[in-house]
């Protein structure tokens, strides 16, 4: 482990066609300067900025307070990845959703969030939340879901950032793995894939968790993998040859430490897989 610490090639050569995201999150203390560091490697740097949330008056945006611009002038003099903070939408669903005032409120406030702080787009968190309160089940709210969504995106690719007129905003869209072939309400499959594909340029792909305390196990085996991208991309023929480069294939940098305690439950902790390897050392 005294080698960890160092660049195995050339740090600012990337050496994989196709677009890499990474998010910046406040729980490891290292993300900044890494991003910084590696910031040739990617395409796509993630700073985990921004709620939507919903109040007494209607909607509020918050975060900009997270907002470091001088952070992102450093990374944009060390290399060209796009900068897309993510933006989890907390506001009450049938509230945000239901009405269009408050759809086109939404989306004005994260427009001009993006032209003000100069992103180049956005990530957004949206659909795991709306499946846990129950949304998705309803018909009609599962399709205006889709289409904020939809409009989101044309609203965004409809505006190019100042210092890139050539260009437009984009939109990324954070989406859960699929669990069988047999789609629930909940989950977002091939045909959400293929509606959304001309409003959203990605989609993170949370390939991960997949064991928990209830079925403890490995976080993402490749096999389970491979087959929630053929359920999302439903098969392997030209429609999905289209789609996967839009793909951004979750990989994490973690593991669970499942612990039996006392009455047979299963507990777990989150370690990162250096502090675990320094623990068994």
């Amino acid at each position: 482990m005294q080698e960890n610490g160092r660049v195995y090639e050339n740090a600012s050569r990337r050496h994989y066609a196709y677009p890499i995201l990474a998010y910046i999150t406040p729980w490891n203390s290292r993300g900044n300067e890494l991003a910084k560091r590696f910031n040739s490697k990617l395409t796509h740097l993630s700073p985990v900025w921004y709620d939507l949330k919903s109040d007494r008056n209607g909607l509020v945006l918050e975060g900009r307070h997270n907002a470091d611009s001088q952070w992102v002038s450093d990374l944009r003099k060390k290399g060209n990845a796009l900068i897309v903070p993510r933006f989890v939408l907390e506001a009450i669903p049938k509230e945000l959703l239901g009405k269009k005032k408050n759809r086109n409120r939404a989306i004005d406030l994260i427009v001009t969030e993006c032209k003000e702080m100069e992103y180049d787009g956005i990530v957004l968190e949206s659909w795991s939340r709306w499946a846990a309160v129950g949304v998705l089940h309803d018909p009609e709210m599962r399709s205006m879901a889709l289409q904020f969504i939809k409009e989101l995106g044309q609203a965004l690719h409809s505006t190019s950032p100042e210092r890139n007129p050539d260009s437009h905003l984009q939109l990324i869209f954070v989406i859960g793995p699929p669990q069988s072939s047999k789609f629930q309400d909940h989950d977002f499959g091939p045909e959400d894939l293929q509606s959304l594909s001309d409003a959203v340029d990605g989609f993170s792909l949370m390939t991960y968790d997949f064991s928990g305390p209830h079925n403890p196990g490995p976080n993402a085996p490749l096999r389970w993998i491979q087959t929630v991208l053929r359920l999302l991309l439903g098969g392997t023929g030209d429609n999905a040859k289209n789609l996967s480069p839009k793909i951004f294939l979750g990989i994490n940098f973690y593991g669970n430490d499942f612990v039996l305690s006392e009455g047979g439950l299963i507990k777990n902790t989150l370690q990162s897989l250096q502090s675990r390897i320094f623990s068994l050392m």
